[in-house]
């Protein structure tokens, strides 16, 4: 038993060193993410191939790719370990220890306002693991900069098995006191094209939701910028009117510092916060306890809609 158990054990180790490396892109990342030395990946691999008797990778100018045996055992290797890993979580009840890097990418003004001043339970939580949190409003490839998880604001895909949603993101029009004071409010979408908008690039196609139904308003921002922190300062400062979501301006809607512009529409609901993973990084024990906290955090009323 003790024998089969060590064969075993060694044959998963080596298709496991052999799927990360085709979904990191390289042996050194794959290494690197499963705390071994490029030697010892490599010395894996290649056992590997010598016991099965075929290459299973090559490599191109950018990155590894499988041979055709490769992608055949890719599949069926993909199919057992993540059988495994089920397995091991319902037996353990997900008790298993979050340890290693967690690299965690974020919106920026989302991280900054809603993730990071939240994090300490979690760091506590879990005391041998690491987080590298990069907050930025860029596009991020998860494989390719080696990111575990990504926090998205965008259309959600309850099918699509590497999102795993968070919380909803309810978004409304908006502008200050001193705005409606000088302006007045708008009546109808109609009248709202005679007003300043504010949108930051990429933000000024507008999908709401309205009386008749789903309805698209292009906005032409009066102020162009890449930052949405920028269209947020702008409309508290009494610039024009802007679509926020409720997490970036729950606050400034309570107390009085905006108000809310046509209320009987409101951004499209299928838009929600939620956690992209890349790979099987979704079945590691760090980026599963990360998933969980930031969803009980939030949860389906968050915070800044009570």
């Amino acid at each position: 038993m003790r024998k089969s158990q060590r064969w075993s054990r060694t044959m998963l180790a080596e298709y496991e060193i052999f799927v990360r490396a085709l979904e990191e892109g390289s042996l050194s990342a794959a290494a690197r993410r499963l705390d071994l030395s490029p030697a010892v990946a490599s010395r894996r691999l290649a056992r590997l191939e010598d016991r099965l008797g075929v290459r299973l990778i090559e490599r191109t100018s950018r990155r590894l790719a499988p041979t055709e045996a490769g992608r055949l055992v890719y599949e069926r290797a993909l199919q057992l370990l993540d059988g495994v890993e089920d397995l091991e979580a319902q037996v353990s009840r997900r008790t298993t220890q979050a340890r290693g890097l967690l690299r965690v990418t974020a919106p920026t003004s989302f991280g900054r306002r809603r993730l990071a001043p939240y994090l300490q339970p979690f760091l506590e939580l879990h005391p041998r693991l690491t987080l590298e949190l990069n907050l930025t409003d860029a596009f991020v490839d998860l494989m390719a900069e080696d990111v575990d998880l990504a926090i998205r604001i965008g259309t959600w895909d309850a099918e699509n098995p590497a999102m795993h949603r968070l919380a909803p993101n309810r978004r409304i029009l908006c502008a200050s006191p001193d705005y409606l004071a000088r302006f007045g409010s708008p009546d109808t979408l109609d009248d709202l094209r005679d007003h300043a908008q504010l949108a930051a690039e990429n933000q000024s196609l507008w999908r709401l939701l309205g009386p008749d139904g789903p309805v698209t308003f292009r906005a032409k921002s009066r102020v162009r910028t890449n930052s949405s922190e920028v269209a947020r300062e702008l409309t508290l400062s009494g610039a024009g009117i802007a679509l926020r979501s409720t997490w970036d301006v729950g606050e400034e809607l309570k107390d009085g510092r905006l108000e809310r512009v046509l209320p009987d529409y409101q951004g499209s609901p299928d838009i929600a916060i939620f956690a992209l993973t890349a790979g099987r990084a979704r079945s590691e024990a760090r980026v599963r306890a990360f998933i969980d906290f930031t969803a009980a955090l939030y949860g389906d009323v968050p915070q800044w809609d009570r």
